[in-house]
């Protein structure tokens, strides 16, 4: 049953969500974005939003990979610690996605007729993320006791089969796969609204500058200057920079014509480090 189950239902929308996220992947693969850690922009590099999702799509694929070579009749404890894994990435998602919604870094088409937010007409919001993340949870709980519950059993149980804490934990097993069915759903729901803002992506870029300031940096050192990094932070702590401000830092450095003329050339659009 468990292997029917996996086969016919799961895997399914499993594969369709890891094609979706490689359709978009591709169709992005080219539209730069900013890059953050720790919430914050990187002044090292920017990256592509493509890459973003590709990520999500590479590692679900290697889970799903996984799962399809377990031997359910022997390994049922590790089959639902995979889905865990599975599904704990989605819930990654889920929750960037939410993310670049609120920076205005997606829009969502809407229905006629659906219903958004029930005090501001204005507003998607994004119940499709919302309702996936809350449902893997709910998943991920109960695969989380089942995978920690099997492979234990009293004395000699398992060999007899007479420990029945098993068969009662596993008629739950269902309402796990269920809850983990209508995120995959949700998710697909929601990814299929989902539109690219360029203009919001490129707008940040545009404000960030400082992203620039590693290849000066570098450029300096090796063209000599010795304090590179200190004339960068007199340039950037606590201030606004602006393209003209990075310009005319770049052609008062004492460095090789040439290596101005690279600096000058770079842009926000296509530095990737």
């Amino acid at each position: 049953m468990l292997k029917e189950a996996m086969n016919a239902v799961m895997f399914p929308v499993m594969d369709k969500i890891i094609k979706a996220l490689c359709t978009m992947a591709k169709d992005n693969a080219n539209v730069p974005m900013l890059s953050r850690t720790h919430g914050q922009f990187v002044t090292s590099f920017t990256n592509n939003f493509g890459e973003e999702i590709a990520i999500f799509a590479v590692t679900l694929s290697r889970e799903r990979k996984e799962l399809s070579q377990i031997e359910t009749h022997d390994y049922m404890a590790k089959i639902f610690h995979s889905f865990i894994q599975f599904n704990n990435i989605l819930i990654d998602f889920d929750r960037d996605v939410w993310g670049y919604i609120s920076l205005g870094y997606f829009k969502q088409t809407t229905k006629a007729g659906e219903i958004r937010s029930s005090t501001m007409p204005h507003k998607v919001n994004p119940i499709d993320f919302e309702n996936s993340e809350g449902n893997l949870g709910v998943a991920n709980g109960g695969f989380s006791h089942l995978s920690m519950k099997l492979p234990i059993s009293r004395w000699q149980a398992r060999l007899t089969l007479r420990d029945l804490t098993d068969s009662t934990v596993l008629r739950n097993m269902g309402v796990n796969f269920g809850h983990s069915l209508l995120a995959y759903k949700s998710t697909l729901q929601g990814i299929g609204k989902l539109q690219v803002n360029e203009a919001r992506l490129s707008e940040d870029l545009d404000q960030c500058w400082e992203v620039l300031a590693e290849p000066i940096q570098t450029d300096g050192m090796l063209c000599g200057d010795t304090e590179p990094y200190e004339k960068l932070k007199e340039l950037t702590r606590g201030k606004a920079i602006t393209k003209e401000s990075i310009r005319d830092f770049i052609e008062g450095l004492d460095i090789p014509q040439d290596a101005k003329a690279y600096l000058l050339k770079l842009t926000l659009h296509t530095y990737v480090g």
